[in-house]
């Protein structure tokens, strides 16, 4: 099969977890893990053949899993990366150590993996054996598998795509679970309380396994305890990888010219200096780096993996992790842009303290938009507010907020994101499509302020590549 066969056969599919035939509006998401280990004997157990850790949360699973993978890979060791969804192409969810680092499947390799698993599940559904074809992310989640084993990936960081006890990642033996900050999402499939969707979570321990965590809210902190003890779980507590004291002299990406804060600090590992040096921006993202520091010291001490002090702080500088409180510089006479993907309201929260360091008098644009299914009016409520240019802030008055848009068959439309606007009496203009937003954005912004653009992955990921094409087109 090629590329762009494998790409035409995903898109039939239809939303990531759907099944059965695309457009078939009872075909829902499904439940169950028998689907996925049918389809992963069938192609020979590929997850059985390199070592695992498993990595949920609601908030912070993906920069965790980057963190980590980019140590491992700095170690040396063969590592795959495993990440959904993406922002611009489907390769970049699959990754393995390479010459450049963490590298994407190639392409053609893409197309060849894939048509394998898409062959095997296909005779299973002619068997009888499977009862439809499996969903969009099940085939990636077995394409992956298969390259890494294909590639001898020795240990593989795999981020949960949904929940965690019946996610088609959890076909995997993980050696270390990871369980990173729990919030209210998707709560039509996890539950509608921090104790159910904690649960959901916590599904992905095993009995006398390793879990690598943070403390949280007590309704959460409470499920995943009462999971770890049925269990037996050995718990390794992050906190001992936090910075004690906010470190550095507010620091700034010097490459960039953000003038958010990098994550520069020390840590005692093992009685060592550690100097943290992440590219991720963001105070919250010093639980996603302790994380992944605890989790490569597990891998250390009790899994025979020679990762090093040394390994570990060329890991956390190397990681690559775009979308996360990304800073794009002034390109084409434009005002720089900050993505981020934030997509539900602890995302927002994140969003809104690194708002809070930028320059008060730097005028700002917001392009938001983001999912029918996600709080919208609770998003909207902790955003919005920050780009009133009439709150009577004579630092806002050039504020502005463009509404648009995403090409997705569960995007909220621009009436629903206007009528959110108005309940907070915040102006708001629309815009027919991301690229008319971008271009309006760029209009009304002076070169001195900032355009902030967020609210959905699938946002982050087209103003993305718009923007750094405008980048490559300039040079």
């Amino acid at each position: 099969m090629t590329y762009e066969q494998a790409l035409e056969r995903l898109a039939s599919l239809g939303p990531e977890l759907r099944v059965g035939r695309a457009g078939d509006v009872t075909a829902i998401r499904k439940f169950s893990l028998e689907h996925i280990r049918s389809l992963l004997k069938a192609l020979g157990s590929p997850q059985m053949q390199f070592k695992s850790v498993l990595i949920a949360g609601t908030n912070g699973k993906g920069s965790t899993a980057a963190t980590l993978a980019a140590i491992a890979n700095a170690a040396g060791i063969r590592t795959g990366l495993y990440t959904s969804p993406h922002l611009l192409r489907v390769n970049e969810r699959i990754r393995v150590s390479g010459p450049g680092g963490l590298e994407e499947i190639a392409d053609e390799a893409f197309g060849e993996v894939f048509g394998r698993v898409d062959a095997a599940a296909a005779a299973l559904v002619e068997s009888g054996e499977l009862p439809h074809t499996p969903s969009f992310f099940e085939l990636l989640t077995a394409v992956a598998f298969c390259w890494f084993q294909q590639s001898g990936v020795e240990l593989a960081v795999l981020e949960v795509g949904l929940g965690g006890r019946l996610d088609a990642t959890n076909s995997v033996e993980p050696i270390v679970s990871v369980i990173t900050d729990i919030g209210i999402d998707h709560t039509e499939y996890l539950g509608n309380t921090l104790t159910e969707i904690a649960g959901e979570k916590a599904g992905i321990l095993r009995e006398d396994g390793v879990l690598v965590t943070l403390s949280q809210h007590p309704e959460a902190n409470a499920a995943i305890g009462a999971a770890a003890m049925r269990l037996g779980v050995r718990g390794v507590d992050a906190a001992r990888c936090l910075p004690g004291v906010r470190q550095g002299e507010g620091l700034r990406d010097k490459g960039q010219g953000s003038p958010l804060e990098r994550n520069r600090y020390e840590l005692s590992i093992d009685g060592e200096v550690v100097r943290v040096d992440s590219p991720l921006a963001g105070q919250h993202q010093q639980r996603n780096i302790a994380l992944a520091v605890a989790a490569a010291v597990e891998l250390r001490m009790n899994h025979g993996f020679a990762i090093t002090n040394t390994a570990i702080e060329a890991g956390i500088a190397a990681t690559d992790w775009p979308g996360r409180l990304e800073w794009i510089a002034s390109r084409g006479g434009h005002a720089p842009l900050l993505l981020d993907v934030a997509h539900n309201p602890a995302g927002a929260w994140t969003l809104r303290a690194a708002i809070a360091q930028l320059p008060e008098a730097m005028p700002r644009t917001l392009i938001f938009s983001c999912l029918r299914d996600k709080a919208i009016e609770e998003m909207a409520q902790v955003l919005l507010p920050l780009f009133d240019s009439t709150s009577g802030d004579p630092a806002r008055a050039r504020d502005h907020v463009i509404l648009a848009p995403i090409q997705n068959a569960r995007a909220a439309s621009v009436e629903e994101l206007l009528a959110a606007a108005h309940k907070l009496d915040v102006p708001a203009h629309a815009a027919p499509h991301l690229p008319g937003a971008l271009a309006q954005a760029e209009a009304i912004t002076p070169l001195e302020g900032v355009i902030v653009a967020t609210g959905s992955v699938f946002l982050v990921g087209e103003l993305r590549a718009l923007a750094l094409g405008e980048v490559e087109r300039a040079r």
